[in-house]
């Protein structure tokens, strides 16, 4: 009995040996993928890091695209397309107007009264595009709008008289004239083939309420800047000439691109999943269609070198299935258990109960998407105000050297400032660090709401005014 008890504890002893041996290596190579994690999250926020220096590099480079693009078409990224606006509301507008805001597949139409210092959208209709037009001619799209409008008239007095109408098109045209252009190129799902952008129409709404307004900014699904310009400094259009010296550029500004941006491999595969690819670099880099598609793109890497999602690794395979309104959710979550970030990825991308380390990598991923973003617009945003000599630097793009420092104010619109307080954080003080805080306190990033609408119907009141005074 002794031999055999004793044989049971050798063996037995063997066994919890090497249990704990399996246990051992278990844990070792948790903490060996686990690492590897880490390592990618490192690699990525390096990749994606923009200090102070970098972001003045993206600025010089802005400003010299903007030359370019101003000195001929085709010489740049950045088209610097003529919107042939020379004149913006003043304040003392007056009167009634109409819009349409074109700008995607549902497109509005707004009745505006003017006046007394205020703009007020007082009736409008949104319209779904039926499918079949996104991809039919160009005059069986503009019949359906020039209907829905007619229609929309009709309802307010049945008179048969002239109103005065804007149009905000938000799609790429070369205008010729204030009410007059062709299509560069479809965007936003539509594929028609014979065929007022609406950040002038924010700029249009700003300088409405403060004249020291001078460029307007859209960062939301997508992004666009436009600014006003000095007739002499657009150099392809010499000789053009405007009754106050400056006209409104529309830059593109979505496919601005200079080596001096962070570009990961991430956005690499971001940019190959993407019908136009080669296109619209800076765009892929800060506006809401494409930030949480990086985010996802970083964590399925995360998930297939290990093991830190479990057996959901399939689950973020999915090209687009985190949105960035999810990505924003996620990383405003600042509850301690991130229970926020644990319902999202248990509801939206069908991860089961995630440990909180990992929960918090997560957040840690959207805030890098986050903080990149946010920091590159905030260097455009000094771009223009450098082109325009207002920027601190001492020279203006005229030569005169700077005077006393001037105020300046930039129109923003779009979800992804308005909505988003940390990417809003992230791109004021990318402002501050940039211009240095003297210069930072003499500009002012305004948010204007409804600037393709209400700003579209600005711009008609004021071109009605100058036709009839016989100055245009």
């Amino acid at each position: 009995m002794g031999r055999v008890g004793l044989g049971v504890a050798a063996g037995c002893a063997a066994a919890t040996c090497a249990i704990a041996a399996a246990l051992v290596a278990r844990r070792a190579s948790a903490r060996a993928r686990w690492r590897r994690v880490v390592a990618l999250l490192r690699e990525f926020e390096d990749g994606c890091a923009t200090p102070t220096p970098r972001l003045r590099q993206v600025v010089d480079a802005m400003v010299v695209e903007m030359h370019a693009g101003l000195a001929s078409d085709g010489g740049s990224k950045l088209k610097m397309l003529l919107t042939f606006v020379d004149a913006l509301p003043a304040g003392n507008e007056q009167g009634t107007y109409y819009s349409i805001d074109l700008g995607g597949t549902n497109f509005r139409v707004l009745r505006v009264e003017v006046g007394a210092g205020s703009v007020v959208t007082s009736r409008k209709v949104e319209v779904t595009i039926p499918e079949e037009l996104t991809k039919g001619t160009i005059e069986e799209l503009f019949n359906f709008v020039a209907m829905t409008l007619k229609e929309f008239v009709e309802t307010e007095d049945g008179k048969d008289e002239q109103r005065v109408l804007g149009f905000t098109f938000s799609f790429p045209v070369r205008q010729t004239s204030v009410s007059s252009g062709s299509l560069i190129r479809w965007t936003k799902g539509f594929f028609i083939e014979d065929a007022v952008n609406d950040t002038v129409g924010t700029l249009a709404l700003g300088h409405y309420y403060d004249e020291d307004t001078v460029a307007a900014v859209i960062i939301g699904a997508g992004t666009n800047a436009c600014y006003i310009e000095r007739t002499d400094a657009i150099i392809k259009c010499q000789g053009l000439l405007t009754n106050s010296g400056g006209m409104v550029v529309n830059m593109e500004w979505g496919n601005f691109w200079s080596s001096h941006l962070p570009r990961t491999p991430y956005d690499i595969s971001l940019d190959d999943e993407t019908q136009n690819r080669n296109d619209q670099g800076f765009e892929k880099m800060i506006s809401g269609i494409y930030l949480g598609e990086i985010a996802r793109l970083v964590l399925h890497r995360m998930a297939l070198e290990s093991d830190v999602f479990g057996d959901a690794a399939y689950n973020l395979s999915t090209p687009f299935t985190l949105s960035t309104p999810l990505l924003a959710a996620i990383r405003k979550d600042d509850s301690p258990d991130l229970s926020e970030v644990r319902r999202i990825l248990q509801e939206h991308l069908k991860i089961p109960d995630t440990p909180l380390k990992t929960r918090r990598l997560v957040v840690k991923v959207c805030d890098i998407v986050t903080q990149r973003a946010a920091r590159l617009a905030a260097a455009g945003i000094v771009g223009i105000l450098k082109k325009l000599g207002r920027d601190g630097s001492g020279v203006a793009s005229s030569g005169r050297t700077r005077g006393q420092l001037r105020r300046t104010v930039v129109a923003i619109e779009g979800g992804l400032y308005e909505g988003y307080p940390v990417f809003r954080e992230y791109l004021d003080e990318a402002l501050v660090e940039i211009l240095g805080e003297e210069v930072a306190q003499t500009v002012a990033l305004r948010v204007t709401v409804d600037g393709s609408g209400a700003g579209a119907a600005l711009l008609a009141a004021v071109h009605s005014s100058n036709r009839q005074q016989g100055s245009i």
